[in-house]
């Protein structure tokens, strides 16, 4: 059996097997039955581990195992596979997400806060920095910073970075108006920015600057910057640096209110 490797990646990714599992797997669909050592020669996983192999497949809803001697196997049809990968995913993920619930209302959630609390008291200011690689990384941390404002947030970003922002961080962004921080964001506006301006109007103070920087200010206590021209990088090499160091982040914070002071509002750069 000749199965270019691309696919069986594909099928590893989107199935969650491993190499001898979709090696078996796919054997078996171009047979319709067969034995586990026919099988093991064909798609050239050792015998030892295909009935080994073909279990797990069984137990996952790919195969199903004919009675009789020698034992053969039957490969389920491909739709019918889908539906019953989707319904273990979900029945899985149920049940991590129905354990976090109960790490975080339990004693574990309690010990947990306790340790990094005395890990935070021990750390010294210059550690309070770090590298952020890949755009869903730098996401998660603006999320988290976004998290914990209590005071002010401001942004300044790319006209397209105005789009993503406002896809991924607006649930924080919204809780954060909520709890009285102030949002502020500055950014490049056209009219690829229009309906996301008319979105944030009552969530954020948006105003428009023709200077490219982009940097996330939380309470004048922390920031993140990214180093990369977002039109000239791909999203898995954006980096970013965060930094928890008061006299930093306020200066900058300082600097970015005397330009927002020039900076006109959307409304007159889109009217």
């Amino acid at each position: 059996m000749i199965v270019k490797e691309d696919f069986l990646s594909k099928l590893r990714h989107y199935f969650s097997l491993n190499l001898y599992e979709v090696r078996l797997w796919t054997a078996l669909l171009s047979r319709g039955v067969s034995t586990a050592g026919e099988l093991s020669d064909i798609a050239n996983v050792p015998r030892s581990r295909s009935y080994d192999v073909l279990e797990s497949l069984e137990k996952k809803g790919f195969v199903i195992q004919k009675f009789g001697k020698p034992i053969k196997y039957m490969a389920v049809p491909p739709e019918e596979v889908i539906d019953r990968v989707k319904k273990h995913m979900k029945r899985v993920a149920d049940e991590k997400i129905s354990r976090l619930d109960e790490v975080r209302a339990g004693e574990i959630m309690q010990e947990l806060k306790a340790l990094h609390n005395q890990g935070v008291e021990l750390v010294d200011p210059a550690d309070l920095s770090g590298a952020l690689k890949g755009r869903h990384n730098l996401y998660n941390h603006l999320d988290l910073m976004i998290k914990n404002a209590q005071k002010n947030i401001t942004i300044m970003t790319s006209s397209q970075g105005l789009l993503r922002k406002l896809e991924g961080l607006r649930s924080s962004l919204e809780k954060a108006r909520e709890r009285g921080v102030k949002i502020r964001i500055a950014a490049p506006l056209d009219e690829s920015t229009k309906k996301a301006i008319e979105d944030l109007k009552d969530l954020a103070e948006v105003r428009h600057t023709d200077k490219h920087a982009r940097f996330v200010i939380v309470d004048g206590d922390q920031l993140t910057f990214m180093v990369t021209d977002d039109k000239e990088v791909h999203p898995t090499y954006d980096i970013g640096i965060w930094v928890k160091t008061p006299l930093f982040a306020s200066a900058l914070q300082h600097l970015f209110d005397k330009a927002w002071e020039e900076m006109p509002p959307a409304e007159e750069i889109l009217k």
